[in-house]
């Protein structure tokens, strides 16, 4: 068996443990770590302590520090954008299959109950089948797809009747297309992670920039190992906050399903799971 990729490590991490856990873990272990190197730098070479390399190391510090700095800016508020846009689609597909759902109450009953059926097993399918997909790295589209297709032969099947069915038909219709676009739209978040590049400079550079602050020396051993682990400290915090908001979906930080829950849709959720996730259970037994 081939060992698992650092993606799949990665999921399993935020999975598994807390965001304090791994806070623990990442900012304590990177103090920890630095300030080990320094203190024994400080004895392998004693000049250190003596700073009679401050003056260089000093500005390739501060230079270095800079550029470093504003790479992990602009990763943490790529990938912070990209949560707040990842809980807006979200939001918005629940909302639009929340309004199918009160356009079909303008239908005659038979169509009505069918489209209730299917926007219900829908719901369920997103938050029962797919959401744990997507926690773990794997989403798939067929957690979905048996439902929203009886929902568009539903709706295609039907003829409306008079001025005011025409209208809700069209707006069901509309909804429906914005909910599969839309849940497309949610599973491409689900695949996406930071750039191997971007994952490089932003990991890779904190193994640079740590050990620099070694050689800047001091006399004091206490205020050496202050420095150091003030920034190492920094450095552990902003690279947790890469590992935690790089998937959406993982950890305690991810976005919520429960959108799917609230409104309109909340009475998919208050029927008893026997009876309205039925077809989704069967739908997911096909696959």
């Amino acid at each position: 068996m081939s060992p698992p990729d650092s993606t799949h490590v990665s999921l399993w991490l935020l999975n598994h443990f807390s965001t304090f856990t791994l806070a623990v873990v990442t900012v304590g272990g990177t103090v920890l770590l630095a300030v080990g190197g320094s203190v024994l730098l400080r004895r392998r070479y004693p000049s250190v302590a003596r700073g009679e390399h401050n003056d260089m190391v000093g500005v390739t510090l501060g230079m270095f520090g800079a550029i470093y700095g504003i790479i992990l800016a602009f990763v943490i508020v790529t990938l912070w954008t990209q949560l707040e846009d990842t809980q807006t689609i979200v939001a918005s597909e629940a909302t639009d299959a929340a309004l199918i759902t009160r356009d079909a109450a303008a239908f005659p009953a038979p169509v009505r109950d069918r489209l209730d059926a299917t926007m219900s097993g829908y719901v369920h399918a997103v938050v029962e089948d797919q959401w744990p997909r997507m926690r773990a790295g794997d989403p798939s589209y067929g957690a979905t797809e048996t439902h929203l297709r009886a929902a568009f032969k539903t709706l295609q099947e039907y003829d409306p009747k008079g001025g005011s069915e025409q209208v809700f038909y069209e707006e069901a219709v509309t909804r429906l297309n914005d909910v599969a676009s839309q849940r497309r739209a949610r599973i491409t978040m689900a695949r996406q992670e930071l750039p191997p590049l971007l994952q490089v400079l932003a990991f890779g550079g904190a193994l640079v920039l740590v050990p620099l602050t070694f050689l800047y020396g001091m006399r004091k051993l206490r205020v050496q190992i202050l420095f150091v682990a003030s920034v190492a400290g920094l450095v552990g915090f902003s690279l947790l906050l890469v590992f935690v908001l790089d998937r959406p979906f993982a950890g305690e930080l991810s976005v919520s399903p429960a959108p799917y829950k609230e409104g309109a849709l909340a009475q998919y959720w208050s029927r008893g799971a026997d009876d309205v996730s039925a077809g989704h259970r069967a739908s997911t037994a096909d696959r």
